[in-house]
């Protein structure tokens, strides 16, 4: 007797129209008259999606339009964390059905629009437009042919019979005038496929940047370099490495003395503020090595400041006669001005 049985579901079971499968799930189908939402089988058995991303895309399609959908506004509607939330969003952005974009509003600030479609392979298909007709009602016919003429009195013996009224003249309806139709719109051009901003966790990656390595590979490099790593565990032992990995970064950390990095600002390049907990300590030395390689220490030409090119400035010359400056390349011959040499020719005359 400790085994509840629900009667109503026995109940609705033995109302299922036609013979109940064998095995398999067996649907109650009870229609929904309010509180539903319209999901496509497109969404509910896609392959590519997980469970949590159906899930998520149910509840932000329940939303009412307005809605906050951010990675912790669901997080604090649902029961997973937000970094499930997240990968969730991003599947549905891979699959087209969620689009994130940044806007900027008028007053400065950055938002980001969210955009979803329920179904995102329709908009790959062309929409044309239907030009909607309007047409007016039917007029209405006079007053006088509306209503039906009433009846005429019946003729008694006691009085005359009335002589006859004239006949009515026919009254012709107005003609009805034509419907009225918009102006047919004009043609739209296709609908632009719908491109997720975020690439799908299938595209193609770029090739790793390649481990720098020294010019001019030498024993006493190398031997610098190995020492360096294997002594990085001395200062943080988190960086405790494997001779297989103390081998393949030998040649970035030989880059680096080669031009000229002191070991301790190479140690403390590397090993400043790791991330915790620190899992691929390798992985990390590779990365730094690769993205932090400072450039070869310039010459001592190179720091000399450029010399500006001298310009030739003709010098000055005193007149002997008049003791007036004057510009002239000609130092050892003359030593007269325009003035003084026209003073002389006056003189001679």
């Amino acid at each position: 007797m400790d085994t509840q049985q629900n009667t109503a579901l026995t109940r609705a079971l033995a109302e299922v129209p036609g013979p109940l499968p064998a095995s398999g799930v067996i649907h109650i189908v009870i229609p929904h008259t309010s509180r539903f939402t319209v999901v496509g089988n497109h969404l509910a058995q896609h392959p590519d999606l997980s469970c949590t991303a159906v899930g998520i895309a149910v509840r932000i399609q329940s939303l009412p339009p307005g809605a906050r959908v951010g990675i912790k506004e669901l997080a604090a509607r649902c029961r997973e964390g937000e970094k499930r939330v997240a990968a969730a969003l991003r599947e549905l952005e891979a699959c087209g059905y969620l689009q994130r974009a940044r806007v900027r509003l008028p007053g400065g600030r950055i938002v980001t629009r969210t955009v979803f479609c329920n179904q995102p392979t329709a908009l790959l298909r062309p929409r044309h437009p239907h030009a909607a007709v309007q047409q007016r009602p039917a007029p209405v016919q006079a007053q006088a042919e509306a209503q039906p003429p009433a009846p005429a009195p019946a003729p008694t013996q006691a009085s005359a019979p009335a002589p006859a009224a004239p006949a009515a003249r026919p009254v012709t309806p107005p003609a009805p005038p034509p419907p009225l139709t918009s102006p047919p719109a004009p043609p739209q051009p296709p609908a632009l496929p719908f491109v997720p901003l975020v690439p799908p966790p299938t595209a193609p990656k770029p090739p790793p940047t390649p481990l720098p390595r020294p010019s001019g590979a030498t024993p006493e490099l190398d031997r610098a370099a190995t020492a360096l790593l294997g002594d990085l565990r001395r200062h943080a032992p988190q960086f405790t490495l494997s001779e297989t990995d103390i081998r393949q970064l030998a040649p970035g950390v030989a880059a680096w003395l080669e031009r000229d990095a002191h070991p301790d600002t190479i140690r403390h390049t590397l090993t400043n503020d790791p991330p915790h907990p620190l899992r691929h300590p390798a992985k990390l030395l590779r990365h730094r090595l690769t993205a932090l390689l400072p450039p070869p220490l310039p010459g001592s030409l190179d720091l000399v400041a450029p010399t500006r090119p001298r310009i030739a400035v003709t010098p000055f010359q005193t007149c002997d006669d008049c003791d007036r400056a004057y510009r002239t390349e000609d130092r050892a011959g003359r030593t007269e001005d325009r003035a003084g040499r026209t003073e002389g020719v006056r003189t001679a005359a």
